[in-house]
């Protein structure tokens, strides 16, 4: 038998960048898309004989693109539009798809009515039931294969999500739905299928292989514990992979208990591959059982896009088009966000000049209003420019690609210090002052990213009516890097009050920054920032980056500034 899976597909059913407004291409050729993606599980299924495969998904299916955003708050599923996400696997004909963490971004009403336009079963053993801790999602589903001549072979296909979810959607699921860990709910379901009579047990994990947890030790279970799931729980065959964003055609993890090989497979995201796991079945005392794995990946850059699906979702993807490419202002100046996470752009101080502006207005009558108020933003997509002359719905939204909603916390000037070292930590610690090339300073791996740091996982931060300055110090260990910090000129005082416009993500305990997770919260109307953005500049109709952009923080090395290249 074969099992095809795709993860990640994050809204993409087009080879099309919205915010570029042209096809998708990268410097690696890659190309994107469900369409693509299902004249390769169509051409497998040729391949090998339909009746001998199971097609999955492992999450994040309706977050990530202007397509997967105009469903979800501009034309939403829960008042009667149809996904496109949805027309687009129904006509793949999926038979599982385990949720991801996105799939709670936009509260469980939208993530309801996609389960119901969906044909194929949403599978999340570990989401469950705030009070009766039992699943609110089917956790797992069995399919048979049948063999001419023999019983059918039964195959349990068990979903689970990363508990991250409580943390990062805390405002959607708290007092509704918690998230076990991955190999403890397992390690329950798991006999269960098997007492039900699987013979062969495949699981869809959107979490990834290294173990680690972008949370550090927020919470008891890690966020990617695919690996450890192979490891400790006996009587799993193979693992469809999801959540980190790689390419594992095959990967295997020896069971401690059995001894076991697991095959583990993730096919990188947007539809760019298809997983291919191939498993070798013999008759053992009258049970199925796998004899043989083996894994691999289908590149959607050597498919055209199955024009069916294509024609299906078409409607949808002009609609949206219209809908981005509408102009909404203009900008005296071009911004771009390429060099963002190395030097200081009027684009992230644009973004945090939006944020104070939204918390300061609503402390107004507060016992806050008077404190000075300080915003972070992050370099989310080095892709992200403003042109100068009109500006459009998808240029703003470009600067901003994630669904987070803004906060306001109080922090005083000691834990903003704190902050800011944590978010150093992004840096590599060089000698001399370069100059340097992008990568030798940036994304540094850590004990919480063994990956290396996550452009997200950086902070830039910004003063609203007076500047907040600072210098990184590279050439220092992690701890020790912030230096010359000011507010409104002037040593910033460690017990000094500040508001932080922050986003949900961040506050929630995304990156596991200090402080910020227990800081008291004064600010929090489920705002969108993109939405934010985008009416900031259709109320004002001029974005003039002279008027609020200045550099107030650099790279140095031992006092020197740092050139980086890019």
């Amino acid at each position: 038998m074969t099992v095809l899976g795709t993860t990640d597909l994050h809204g993409n059913v087009y080879n099309w960048n919205y915010f570029a407004n042209k096809a998708y291409s990268d410097a690696k050729g890659n190309e994107i898309g469900v369409a693509k993606a299902a004249t390769l599980i169509k051409a497998m299924r040729e391949e090998r004989g339909a009746d001998r495969c199971i097609t999955l998904d492992a999450g994040d299916t309706i977050q990530g693109t202007p397509l997967a955003y105009y469903y979800a708050k501009i034309d939403p599923i829960t008042g009667g539009a149809k996904h496109p996400m949805a027309t687009a696997m129904n006509a793949v004909g999926y038979d599982a798809a385990a949720l991801g963490n996105h799939e709670y971004n936009y509260g469980l009403d939208t993530l309801r009515a996609f389960e119901r336009q969906c044909r194929h079963p949403l599978l999340s053993a570990n989401s469950v039931d705030w009070n009766t801790r039992r699943p609110i999602f089917r956790p797992y589903v069995m399919k048979r294969i049948h063999v001419r001549g023999q019983k059918p072979v039964t195959v349990g296909i068990l979903g689970l999500v990363t508990p991250g979810v409580a943390i990062w959607d805390a405002a959607n699921v708290e007092g509704k739905v918690r998230f076990p860990g991955i190999v403890e709910q397992a390690k329950v379901m798991v006999p269960r299928m098997k007492r039900e009579g699987a013979d062969v047990v495949v699981v869809s994990c959107h979490s990834g292989a290294t173990t680690s947890s972008s949370y550090g030790d927020a919470l008891p279970y890690p966020e990617n514990a695919s690996s450890l799931l192979a490891a400790q729980v006996p009587d799993i065959d193979a693992i469809l992979v999801g959540h980190a964003h790689v390419e594992i055609p095959q990967q295997f993890v020896t069971n401690e208990k059995t001894g076991r090989k697991v095959l583990l497979t993730e096919p990188l995201y947007w539809g760019m591959r298809v997983a291919v796991m191939d498993l070798d079945l013999e008759q053992v005392r009258g049970r199925w059982q796998v004899t043989k794995a083996a894994g691999s990946l289908l590149n959607a850059n050597k498919a055209p896009e199955d024009p069916r699906i294509a024609a299906l979702v078409r409607p949808a993807h002009e609609k949206v088009l219209t809908y981005v490419n509408s102009v909404i202002g203009t900008s005296t100046e071009a911004m771009s966000a390429s060099t963002s996470r190395y030097q200081d752009t009027a684009a992230m101080d644009f973004i945090n000049l939006v944020q104070g502006q939204a918390v300061e207005d609503a402390l107004v009558g507060t016992p806050q209003a008077g404190l000075p108020v300080l915003s972070i933003a992050a370099p989310f997509n080095k892709d992200a420019a403003i042109p100068a002359g009109d500006v459009t719905v998808r240029d703003v939204a470009g600067l901003y690609i994630f669904d987070n909603t803004l906060l306001g916390i109080t922090l005083t000037g000691a834990q903003v210090k704190a902050y800011l070292e944590w978010s150093a930590r992004y840096f590599k610690k060089v000698t001399g002052a370069g100059p340097f090339t992008a990568d030798q300073v940036t994304n540094a791996v850590t004990d919480t990213a063994p990956g290396g740091t996550p452009d997200y996982n950086y902070d830039i931060m910004g003063g609203l009516d007076a500047p907040l300055t600072y210098d990184i110090d590279i050439a220092q260990d992690p701890g020790a890097r912030i230096t010359n910090l000011q507010y409104a000129g002037a040593a910033i005082d460690p017990a000094q009050q500040f508001v932080i416009a922050i986003n949900n993500y961040r506050q929630s305990g995304g990156g596991n920054f200090p402080d910020v997770k227990s800081a008291p919260v004064v600010y929090n109307r489920q705002v969108e920032i993109r939405q934010l953005l985008i009416d900031w500049v259709t109320a004002k109709g001029t974005i003039d980056p002279p008027a609020f952009a200045s550099t107030d923080w650099r790279l140095t090395s031992g006092g020197a500034p740092v050139v980086v290249t890019g």
